[in-house]
């Protein structure tokens, strides 16, 4: 009895030291793969935030090598287990617009008028995310701007491809408007919101919306450090910001493509930029391209990138990227210049602050206003920091103030 206590007890302290060691071992690998360059402030919140996801997501996959469950499930899981209890100042309830979970905020102080009404679409590369991850930032946007906040929990990929994200999000604005009776808002002053993928998602239902004669139009669009397009991830902030915590080029790619079709197998394609024939993107050049980039976001160790060509094999595959329900940067113009005013926000250390550039180029030039705010302390994801107690960014409050 004695040895087989000896041995279980030596089993599991060599199990939990080759646990730590993987665990190290991926921390160390992303240490030498990231930068967080001089202006970010807090560089170390930054780094301890980033090594947080790393050991969530390397603890996940040992999980799923055990077949105990599967990494996206547990990080899923860990991402979405805190609750926030009961807010004082709004009325919060779980519904369903058709076949759509979504979450209601409604301030609980009279409104002498109709309020505004804002659908909200969560960020996490269309794989992670859920009504809970952003709870914190729902709440304080209806409490500040006194607006009635719908969050969709819209599904997640690679289990539900593309456009499923897409459907959702239109299906819950629509019911939405529809019925919006029963929840004191104006008609007439609808907005749709979103941050990294909910940007794309919240970009993407406002240019469908804009061609809808049976509705009344939306008031305005809020894109958040959206993901635009993927036709090209060497533009100057793909290169600059490779490596900066918390989204790296190679997973901005990764995370479209499982969008796309739930199959990174022509990762290195789309980033070498060999997925879409030549005279396609040539096509494209117009809206997609450095040269409509300013100049000063260049100055940082931009190279330009050489024009490859692909194969029809890869093409294939890929092609629905020159959907604009999926890339919203590649639509017309006659669908751009019927946008709603829209409110942009970009930060300088953000791989993709380009795609909101250019996307504030197209407004602009089809008569769209457009409110710009650049962050240049910002990095991905510091909008979500705004009240993370002792790992909160400044600047993710100063982004946020701007967008109430």
């Amino acid at each position: 009895m004695a040895v087989a206590y000896t041995l279980l007890v030596l089993f599991l302290a060599v199990f939990v030291a080759g646990f730590i060691l993987l665990v190290m071992g991926a921390i160390n690998f992303d240490f030498s793969n990231s930068e967080i360059p001089p202006g970010v402030k807090q560089p170390v919140k930054l780094r301890i935030i980033h090594i947080i996801l790393i050991s969530t997501a390397v603890v996940g996959k040992i999980l799923e090598n055990l077949g105990i469950c599967s990494g996206v499930s547990f990080v899923r899981y860990m991402q979405g287990r805190k609750t926030l209890g009961v807010d004082p100042k709004l009325f919060i309830k779980d519904l369903w617009f058709e076949k759509v979970p979504v979450r209601i905020y409604q301030p609980k102080v009279p409104s002498a008028t109709q309020r505004r009404g804002v659908m909200f679409f969560h960020g996490g590369g269309w794989v992670f995310g859920s009504v809970e991850t952003h709870e914190k930032l729902c709440r304080f946007i209806a409490r500040e701007s006194e607006s009635v906040v719908v969050s969709v929990g819209y599904r997640l990929a690679p289990e539900h491809k593309y456009p499923a994200a897409y459907e959702d999000c239109l299906h819950a604005t629509i019911h939405f408007m529809n019925n919006i009776e029963h929840y004191g808002v104006d008609p007439a002053n609808v907005i749709v919101c979103g941050d990294s993928a909910g940007g794309n998602l919240a970009a993407a239902v406002s240019q469908t919306l804009a061609g809808r004669s049976d509705l009344p139009k939306l008031r305005a669009q809020i894109l958040i450090y959206p993901g635009l397009q993927a036709l090209d991830f060497n533009l100057p902030s793909y290169q600059q910001n490779r490596g900066v915590p918390l989204l790296f080029r190679e997973r901005a790619a990764f995370y479209l493509l499982q969008y796309l079709n739930g199959d990174a197998s022509n990762l290195e394609e789309v980033l070498e930029g060999s997925h879409i024939p030549t005279d396609i993107k040539l096509n494209y050049r117009k809206w997609v391209s450095p040269d409509n980039i300013p100049e000063k976001f260049k100055v940082r160790g931009y190279k330009p990138h050489v024009l490859l060509d692909c194969t029809t094999e890869v093409y294939e595959t890929v092609k629905r990227f020159l959907e604009p329900n999926l890339c919203p940067l590649l639509a017309e113009d006659a669908i751009v210049q019927h946008l709603p005013e829209s409110f942009i926000l970009t930060c300088e250390y953000d791989v993709l602050r380009d795609d909101g550039l250019l996307y504030k180029k197209r407004l602009e030039d089809n008569g769209v206003r457009v409110t710009w705010y650049h962050l240049e302390d910002g990095f991905h994801g510091v909008i979500n920091s705004f009240n993370s107690d002792w790992l909160s960014f400044s600047s993710g409050k100063r982004g946020l103030d701007n967008i109430v």
